[in-house]
């Protein structure tokens, strides 16, 4: 999750206290210091802030200050650091919406505290708007649930080739929904009136694996007692899904290649050819290229299926679709167990929202089923979540407990997530790719990473 952004307004720049002691200890915040009203409307129409922090340094100017900054931001959280307070300034500031008003000499004690709460209030601000959103409108596209930008590019890609014919490489980790990206294809193509067959290809015994794909004759092998058709066979005319492609053997991928080449079939002891017409929907949670260059699989079958491609972001970089998910398994668990359960309480939104999610739409799905099962109120609360879900919850929650356990933690992920990227990139002297391959990550979440922590690859290549 990106760190609370916060803009500062002060002539005096960082130097000017309570700032050089703050910015020391709010270092994981991005924190950027203006020292005109003029530079701080700049950045406001430019970025998008968390919360503006305004320093009065001339008597009577605090009141000039938040007017700007209000046209051009009326709803950003503000507080005021005054060097002339009055009683009268200070009521005409908190009448003009700011959340606090403080005596600069008050600031360096007082300042970190009003940060975190006037944080805190925009946080559960922007949970219950989330929430609202999920039961008011809530966004579907063929079975997924979603509005962030990386979702709606997935939508995009879909709707632009779903009528072709084109085969199709999805990407993305477990349970991240690659399925459902395969039947929305499949039923907006001209073949959804012909069959879908999903194929786990990590779940067939690899002595089978030839007669489930492509079929046998009768006395073909010992106990083929019938002629069978073939999974590719069966499903001519309409669409083929090899989920976790990457688990199929090499001898069989040899033989794949040469069916999606030719389409044309042929069944274990057959003698003759049978032409088949099936779309191509593979997918994987491995790194295919990555397994290219080992030699375990097949250069030009990766080639073949990779026509197109779509990756499925995890859910911990999906933004606010988790409430939204959150909210309508939360609300379908309910009325499937027959409680009188709403939703989730916002402190449980927030946990949900903080965690990363290994399993992603699928493990969140398991997860608010259980808090559905286990509360005994109108909504799930934390308590109601697993203790391993609430432990780890600490990557937007580290201002709510000032020194505690979530602040320290969030300080020290920061430490070793820079750390261990500069050490990654030095190793490979910037190349990205290589360094996904030795973190196995997604090289677009490396990107981000890198991004995250001002790490340029180009700086390292120099090395």
């Amino acid at each position: 999750m990106r760190q609370p952004r916060i803009l500062v307004v002060d002539a005096r720049g960082a130097t000017g206290l309570p700032y050089a002691a703050l910015v020391a200890r709010l270092q994981p915040m991005d924190l950027r210091i203006e020292r005109s009203a003029a530079a701080a409307v700049d950045a406001l129409r430019r970025n998008g802030w968390d919360l503006g922090v305004l320093t009065a340094r001339e008597a009577g100017s605090a009141a000039a200050l938040v007017e700007a900054v209000r046209q051009a931001d009326a709803e950003l959280p503000l507080v005021v650091v005054d060097a002339h307070p009055s009683v009268a300034m200070a009521r005409h500031c908190l009448q003009s919406g700011v959340g606090d008003y403080l005596d600069v000499d008050d600031a360096e004690k007082e300042l970190e505290g009003a940060l975190v709460r006037l944080l805190s209030a925009a946080r559960r601000r922007d949970a219950e708007e989330v929430l609202r959103r999920a039961v008011e409108r809530p966004y579907s596209f063929e079975g997924f649930l979603g509005e962030s930008p990386a979702m709606r590019g997935v939508y995009s890609i879909i709707e632009r080739v779903a009528a072709s014919s084109v085969d199709v490489l999805v990407t993305g980790e477990t349970g991240t929904g690659k399925e459902l990206v395969a039947r929305a294809l499949h039923q907006r193509s001209r073949r959804a009136a012909a069959p879908f067959v999903p194929v786990d290809c990590g779940a067939i015994p690899d002595a089978l694996m030839e007669s489930e794909f492509f079929g046998h004759e009768k006395g073909a092998f010992t106990g083929a007692d019938a002629r069978r058709m073939g999974l590719v066979e069966f499903a001519d005319g309409g669409t083929l899904f090899l989920d976790e492609i990457g688990e199929l053997p090499l001898a069989l991928q040899a033989k794949l290649l040469r069916v999606l080449q030719e389409r044309r079939v042929r069944r274990v002891g057959a003698r003759h050819e049978t032409s088949v017409d099936v779309r191509v929907i593979a997918a994987t949670s491995r790194n295919l290229e990555a397994m290219v260059d080992r030699g375990e699989f097949r250069r030009d079958l990766f080639y073949r299926i990779h026509v197109v491609r779509i990756d499925l972001p995890p859910l911990r970089e999906r933004g606010d679709d988790i409430g939204l998910l959150a909210e309508f398994f939360a609300n379908r668990a309910a009325q499937e167990m027959g409680k009188t359960v709403s939703g989730l309480s916002i402190d449980a939104y927030q946990v949900l929202k903080s965690y990363h999610w290994p399993g992603n739409v699928r493990e969140l799905q398991n997860v608010v089923r259980r808090a559905v099962a286990m509360t005994r109120s109108a909504k799930p609360d934390v308590e109601d979540l697993p203790d391993d879900i609430v432990a780890a919850a600490g990557r937007i929650l580290p201002m709510a407990d000032g020194d505690g356990f979530f602040a320290r933690r969030a300080e020290h992920v920061t430490k070793f997530e820079k750390h261990y990227l500069t050490d990654l990139l030095t190793r490979h002297h910037g190349d990205v790719t290589a360094a996904a391959r030795d973190a196995k990550l997604p090289r677009g979440t490396l990107y981000r990473l890198m991004k995250t922590h001002a790490l340029d690859g180009a700086a390292f290549r120099a090395k």
